[in-house]
């Protein structure tokens, strides 16, 4: 690890073989808490490099103990975090309107490190229960629509970073993994990111697989369509400048999707949107994400995928989703 960490320091890149032994030697716990804080360290210091980010995800596929949900041919909403807006908790709730809309999602998730409540943080608050075993996993996306894989019990390998991830409490290379390492391995993906060089990095990584994938960061900083502005698109057959105006829905303004200073507040918003009493700036930012990837599963536009995700959402279906799912928690 000192050779590497010296490298690293220099500025110098590492390749994906030598990426992927070092996540392999962290689950082994072959470094101390210090090596390890100070390579996610070097990482906040200088820009990934594609074979490193290679690296890493391959490491933790390989490590991850996998979920066969191939039947349902889920979708996974999944960001980065690490953008430091503290909005609301949009891809969860994406995410539930969605499955309301039929389409089967697989959701990994996590608690939040660098925001005050990730997506694991609200539905743990909402009384959704986390497990690994296949049988209820598939019984929640059969019944449901949806699946929750909280990523701590898939990933055993990361059991020694996540209590230095906490303390150190700013974005880490592991927030530019999460949505990469679904352990279910869904064939379709809307990947929130917190940067354009992050973008470009996931592009060239998805165009290489057979995802049928939507990569998206708003130009404002955000890794979801915020409908602040404009938003970048790259999908596995375009790239687009998405506009607010596209959806024939008004720009919307920064507070109009804060989350709150806490989990509970969190929880609050999350139930007021699900239960129809969103206003109308949180219920479109739903929707617009909602609805691309309804519309990436479908292979329909994303117009249209925009208005099956309010029919979801104010029919009431987001929220049946929701309800089924915490009732075959409590069984």
């Amino acid at each position: 690890m000192k050779q590497l960490l010296n490298r690293l320091i220099n500025h110098e890149s590492i390749s994906s073989q030598e990426a992927k032994q070092v996540l392999v030697n962290i689950s082994k716990g072959d470094y101390n808490q210090s090596q390890i804080a100070s390579f996610l360290t070097v990482y906040m210091m200088r820009s990934i490099t594609l074979e490193e980010l290679k690296g890493f995800r391959d490491a933790l596929l390989e490590l991850c103990i996998p979920i066969d949900l191939t039947a349902f041919n889920a979708i996974d909403l999944c960001g980065t975090g690490g953008d430091g807006k503290d909005t609301f908790n949009i891809s969860t709730l994406s995410s539930f309107v969605t499955s309301g809309a039929g389409v089967k999602v697989a959701k990994h998730g996590n608690y939040g490190v660098s925001s005050a409540c990730g997506s694991s943080n609200v539905m743990e608050y909402l009384g959704i229960k986390f497990s690994n075993n296949e049988d209820f996993l598939k019984q929640c996306i059969d019944k449901a629509g949806i699946c929750v894989l909280h990523a701590p019990l898939f990933h055993p390998a990361m059991k020694n970073v996540a209590p230095i991830r906490r303390e150190l409490g700013v974005k880490t290379f592991f927030n530019m993994l999460g949505p990469m390492v679904n352990p279910s391995f869904p064939k379709n993906q809307i990947v929130g990111v917190f940067n354009l060089e992050l973008l470009r990095l996931y592009s060239y990584l998805y165009q290489n697989t057979d995802k049928n994938y939507a990569i998206i960061h708003a130009l404002d900083g955000y890794d979801e369509i915020s409908l602040t502005g404009k938003t970048k698109v790259i999908s596995n057959h375009s790239e687009t400048l998405f506009s607010p105006e596209d959806l024939g829905v008004n720009q919307i303004k920064q507070e109009d999707i804060f989350g709150g200073n806490t989990i509970k507040d969190a929880a609050k918003i999350f139930l007021n949107i699900i239960n129809g009493k969103g206003t109308e700036p949180q219920n479109n930012v739903v929707c617009a994400n909602a609805g691309l990837a309804i519309a990436t599963s479908k292979q329909i536009n994303h117009k249209e995928g925009f208005e099956l995700a309010k029919e979801s959402l104010l029919s009431g279906k987001a929220k049946q989703s929701l309800d089924k799912l915490i009732e075959l928690s409590d069984a």
